[in-house]
């Protein structure tokens, strides 16, 4: 089933999800299980799977020249998005991204996902490369999630890369994609971010899903803003715990996001471990508390290695 038609089924009612990882190369698909296996009792009608592409480095040889090397790749979202559709039962989302790809290989992997009756997709840009200064699109590929979305909804028109096909089967993929209550960083100003955001939507995607966020009202200040635009597509708020101190720095840093004094001093404040994990859990249940009471479609939580956690948030909010 499509995303959307689980809100529309929801009658209001606020839904929840989990996006999980892909292991490191040579990891074991248990470790998504083991993840998954303490969440399940809520009931979530579908789960997110990552996709990250390589990343490379340079080791430098003994003649002096430089061997690139790639490292932290994540394979398998395929893979994973159907055992998980099998141990289950729950539809699963994957993620695809411009990163890595050409415009054949999201095709091939449309097809693929197809033929596995998964409905749903999540289109992203994807991020640069660390060694690179900006995104940099593979040859052939497409350089904005725009042009995912567009091939995306071709293909659900029977529309595919080679014109000599004739009646090409159509598909029906229900498209997300991303939206930042805080911008995305590389846009200049907010009036600009959801521009693009309206582009997307007008180029058929049909839900939004956040970066995640740690002041509910930039979250309700970002849906008025979209609303206003003529965005009328169901948003899904980001979540995430802060549980450990380093975050307080790295969560900035690495997804663009600015963390409320409040939640900063509580955090700094706690005398150990336990207790900074302990503030993080009570922030969070406050705010899927209020966002549950603000009727919102649904709470998606990025597990990140922290399922046990969001469990405990799901108990105190379902």
């Amino acid at each position: 089933m499509k995303v959307t038609e689980y809100f529309e089924k929801s009658q209001g009612q606020t839904l929840i999800s989990f996006e999980v990882l892909p292991p490191l190369k040579g990891g074991r698909m248990q470790a998504i299980f083991d993840a998954l296996d303490p969440l399940m009792e809520f009931k979530p009608p579908f789960i997110d799977v990552t996709y990250h592409r390589e990343e490379f480095i340079y080791n430098k040889r003994e003649s002096g020249y430089y061997e690139k090397t790639a490292i932290r790749k994540r394979p398998g979202t395929v893979g994973i998005c159907a055992a998980i559709m099998h141990r289950y039962g729950v539809d699963a989302v994957p993620h695809l991204i411009c990163g890595g790809f050409t415009k054949e290989d999201t095709e091939n992997a449309l097809i693929d996902l197809n033929f596995l009756n998964i409905k749903n997709v999540l289109a992203l840009r994807g991020d640069a490369r660390k060694f690179e200064g900006k995104f940099i699109p593979e040859a052939g590929g497409h350089p904005y999630a725009i042009d995912l979305i567009r091939q995306i909804k071709d293909i659900n028109e029977g529309k595919y890369l080679d014109s000599n096909i004739e009646n090409g089967e159509p598909t029906d993929f229900c498209i997300g994609i991303a939206g930042y209550p805080e911008k995305h960083f590389e846009s200049p100003n907010m009036e600009a971010d959801l521009a693009h955001t309206k582009a997307k939507i007008d180029a058929g995607a049909n839900y939004i899903v956040t970066q995640m966020f740690f002041d509910n009202q930039k979250y309700f200040e970002y849906v008025e803003a979209c609303r206003n635009i003529g965005i009328d597509v169901p948003i899904v708020p980001g979540l995430k715990p802060i549980t450990k101190l380093y975050q307080l720095n790295s969560l900035p840093r690495l997804f663009h996001v600015d963390l409320p004094t409040d939640l900063v001093r509580e955090v700094e404040k706690a005398k150990n471990a336990a207790g900074r994990q302990q503030v993080g859990i009570e922030w969070l249940i406050q705010q899927c508390k209020e966002l549950k009471a603000a009727g919102v479609p649904c709470l998606h939580f990025y597990t990140m290695g922290d399922s046990h956690i969001i469990r405990k948030v799901a108990e105190a909010v379902y």
